[in-house]
């Protein structure tokens, strides 16, 4: 008895046709409710926006590849969160552009790394990783110490952020959205930075991390 599908089998036009069907309609059912659920959508009670010291820093996370070898995810099992801490929330990411979740661990996690250490100990492991952890291979990045931020950029960042939070911030009273940073913040961001070397802007956004969920 022939097969009732084996005429979509054989053929690559229906058989590719069928495959994207498929895919579209499971996607469909897994990412849209997303989009409408409380826990996805809204942040989470005590989430801050980054300053602009912060926000440096993390566009230098991103320059250097920190998220190819440390993830900023921790997953809800035993191992994990007695390790790392609090397992990750979506509400804790709705203002991530783009996330930084990573996919790898060659180094640890640093969702919750904020407030570990001191400022004085991450300026020691970036500068000289193995100064403070002898199995380290993370390479060295001595030369945040020298490199300084002119923040010609950061406050057109804050504002960018602004526009992509508009409908995932706090809201009021009335239910409207309240923007992450005001005018003033905005204004005031490069003089906020200019000066400031790239070390002393990766370590706040490091001592960052976590803040939301310690």
């Amino acid at each position: 008895m022939k097969n009732s599908h084996e005429k979509v089998e054989k053929n690559v036009g229906m058989f590719f046709l069928a495959t994207v069907l498929a895919i579209s309609i499971g996607g469909l059912v897994e990412i849209t409710p997303l989009f409408f659920q409380k826990e996805t959508t809204v942040p989470v009670d005590n989430l801050r926006p980054y300053t602009a010291l912060e926000m440096e820093g993390r566009d230098i996370y991103i320059r250097e590849g920190c998220s190819n070898c440390h993830s900023q995810m921790i997953r809800p099992f035993r191992a994990e969160t007695e390790r790392y801490g609090h397992y990750s929330v979506a509400g804790e990411h709705v203002w991530e552009h783009p996330f930084l979740w990573g996919s790898k661990r060659t180094g640890p996690d640093l969702a919750r790394v904020g407030g570990r250490y001191s400022d004085d100990w991450h300026i020691a492991h970036l500068t000289d990783p193995r100064s403070v952890v002898p199995e380290s291979n993370m390479p060295a990045y001595s030369w945040l110490n020298e490199n300084t931020l002119d923040g010609e950029l950061t406050g057109k960042k804050l504002a960018t952020f602004n526009w992509l939070t508009r409908n995932r911030s706090h809201k009021d009273e009335q239910g409207n959205p309240i923007p992450l940073y005001t005018q003033a913040e905005i204004d005031g961001a490069k003089d906020a930075v200019a000066g400031k070397t790239e070390m002393e802007a990766l370590v706040a956004y490091l001592q960052s991390l976590g803040h939301a969920l310690k």
